[in-house]
């Protein structure tokens, strides 16, 4: 498993981040398809195995339970300073005010809600998950420096916004000397390229790593289009982002992965490993073979010609994900 730069910083991931999303206790929150602790363990070690060092949760995932189980299944298994922990902020965890959104009080709060949850004294890796319009970016923005120079935060990502904000957090954060955002956690696969416009390349030229959220489109490119799972079936989000003339491109990603005699997941995952900008795609894994799929696809390299097969039929889409 290579390890690779986030942007310019100093940070170093392995090429690929396991979400953990589906690892939480199903009861809680709104992914009843979610695996619980016992059924997570495996896949922990499974990605340690694979080489995979980079872990991506959410406060809100599970009601926080996914951070529990992160924390009491993965950091027994390894040295903590072996790994990447990245977690989120924003989401509604109680409440209140003051329960969700990115105030200085909220951002405050949540961090150490998180470490508790985690069972250690710092984040390597923490994201604003979605913008908080609400609430003036420098205020967000200082409070989030202040937990890097607490040391309860070592680096700070973004994820999900319009390419003009995340430029204006950058300005300002220069214009204050406050800690920067190294990442930015985007929708970005086969299915919803979007963020070519204008995030991609405005990560590129400011020294941003992207680790696209949804790489295999919640499974959409890994089988055929009428096909359904337990989450595609509940996942009330997962069913606003993609459009019915999507399945032209399922069909060519379903031509490639023949061709080649390999699963479609090793084909999409592909696709996006070779993108220019791309630092490590977060993918999800509720079967062993996911992962397998996910680590072969970093050695399968597409012609000019397959990538050709793969894009042509791609429909602009509405802009989705935040």
């Amino acid at each position: 498993m290579d390890h690779v730069r986030m942007g310019r910083s100093g940070l170093q991931v392995s090429r690929l981040a396991l979400g953990c999303m589906s690892y939480g206790e199903p009861g809680r929150g709104t992914h009843p398809w979610s695996l619980d602790e016992e059924a997570s363990r495996p896949f922990y070690r499974q990605a340690l195995d694979l080489g995979i060092t980079f872990f991506d949760t959410a406060n809100v995932y599970s009601d926080g339970s996914s951070e529990e189980i992160l924390g009491r299944v993965l950091l027994p298994m390894v040295r903590r300073d072996d790994v990447v922990i990245a977690t989120k902020v924003h989401g509604r965890m109680r409440p209140g005010p003051y329960g969700a959104g990115l105030s200085r009080k909220a951002i405050m709060t949540e961090i150490d809600a998180s470490l508790r949850r985690l069972g250690t004294d710092h984040v390597d890796l923490y994201q604003i998950h979605r913008m908080d319009p609400t609430v003036p970016w420098e205020e967000t923005l200082e409070a989030l420096h202040d937990l890097v120079k607490a040391g309860k935060v070592r680096y700070l990502g973004a994820s999900s916004m319009p390419a003009w904000q995340l430029a204006k957090a950058l300005f300002l954060a220069d214009q204050h000397g406050w800690t920067r955002f190294v990442s930015m956690q985007n929708h970005w696969n086969l299915l919803y390229r979007e963020e070519e416009r204008e995030m991609v390349p405005l990560c590129r030229d400011q020294g941003l790593g992207v680790i696209p959220w949804s790489p295999l489109a919640r499974g959409r490119l890994t089988r055929p289009w009428d096909a359904a799972t337990s989450r595609s079936e509940t996942d009330g989000f997962g069913q606003t982002l993609y459009l019915d003339s999507d399945r032209q491109v399922v069909d060519a990603v379903a031509a490639v992965a023949a061709e080649r005699g390999v699963p479609q997941a090793q084909v999409a995952l592909a696709w996006l490993l070779s993108r220019p900008g791309v630092t490590a795609p977060i993918v999800g894994a509720t079967k062993p073979h996911h992962l397998t799929d996910a680590v072969a696809a970093l050695s399968l390299e597409l012609s000019s010609e397959e990538v050709a097969l793969l894009e042509a039929p791609y429909h602009p889409h509405p802009v989705s994900g935040f």
